[in-house]
């Protein structure tokens, strides 16, 4: 029998992870703080409700996905019916540590999923006690909207860098091929389609032949021809090193505010 999930705080993340839960078959009981929220989740299916003590009171599994700065005002809250339950949190940087000194949860586990939970499609990280009584509810919950790698905490952040700013940073060069195609000719809608198809079939010849990036480059490069000319060009502006710096300032900005937003909320709850 699937647990009954309670979602606390249905904004982007949150309202996409219980409209897909509710098509997966679980329970959901979200809350929200605006009456737009729960409207949308009322007309997606979605159980909606103001109050979250009430929330959690009828779950067995509580998904926290409130903004760090609500997290205060909100475990107080829910501390006390948390007992004998499992804690998801997606609150960037609130560390394990904090939620299980600030709640009577049974097993506290963090998710870093990325935008494409809203299809069904994200990549998430679990961190958490893998073998726990509740990890293997926990993964199937993340399941039901994707992929799931279970990593050390320390991960995550750099986890968040790089898989869930990544929609970010492809779309950005998705962007630029498509303009590319534009600047020579093809129409915006022919050229955005087949950059798409491209990208997902190369995608796809990539996980179904297990070998180095590298070795379907050079299959595309013949000596004198088009190929080549563009990665000199590639190779020129520096474009991997970009990208490769792209993560290294993503993750240490990412532990920079996740040691921020940890030391906040515990002042504020009054934890050592």
């Amino acid at each position: 029998m699937k647990p009954v999930i309670a979602v606390i705080g249905a904004g982007k993340i949150g309202g996409a992870l219980a409209t897909a839960l509710t098509r997966c078959g679980y329970t959901i009981v979200a809350t929200g703080r605006r009456e737009g929220t729960l409207e949308n989740m009322k007309r997606l299916g979605v159980k909606a409700i103001r109050d979250n003590k009430r929330a959690v009171s009828e779950a067995d599994m509580v998904l926290l996905s409130v903004k760090p700065v609500n997290v205060p005002q909100v475990l107080p809250e829910i501390g006390d019916v948390l007992e004998g339950k499992a804690l998801v949190s997606v609150v960037a940087g609130l560390r394990i540590k904090t939620l299980t000194e600030a709640t009577r949860a049974a097993e506290v586990y963090r998710a870093m999923p990325n935008i494409n939970v809203m299809i069904r499609r994200s990549t998430t990280a679990l961190s958490g006690p893998r073998d726990g009584s509740f990890s293997r509810e926990v993964e199937e919950v993340f399941k039901c909207v994707g992929t799931v790698y279970w990593v050390p905490e320390e991960w995550l952040d750099p986890w968040t860098a790089l898989v869930g700013s990544a929609p970010a940073y492809l779309s950005i060069l998705i962007d630029a091929l498509i303009l590319g195609g534009v600047a020579v000719g093809l129409p915006r809608d022919v050229s955005t389609n087949a950059v798409l198809d491209t990208i997902e079939a190369t995608v796809g010849l990539l996980r179904q032949r297990p070998v180095h990036p590298a070795e379907v480059r050079d299959e595309v490069t013949t000596p004198g021809g088009t190929t080549i000319e563009a990665l000199k060009v590639i190779e020129e502006r520096s474009v991997k090193a970009a990208l490769i710096k792209t993560v290294e300032a993503a993750t240490e900005k990412a532990r920079l505010l996740g040691a921020e937003i940890d030391r906040q909320i515990r002042q504020r709850l009054g934890l050592s």
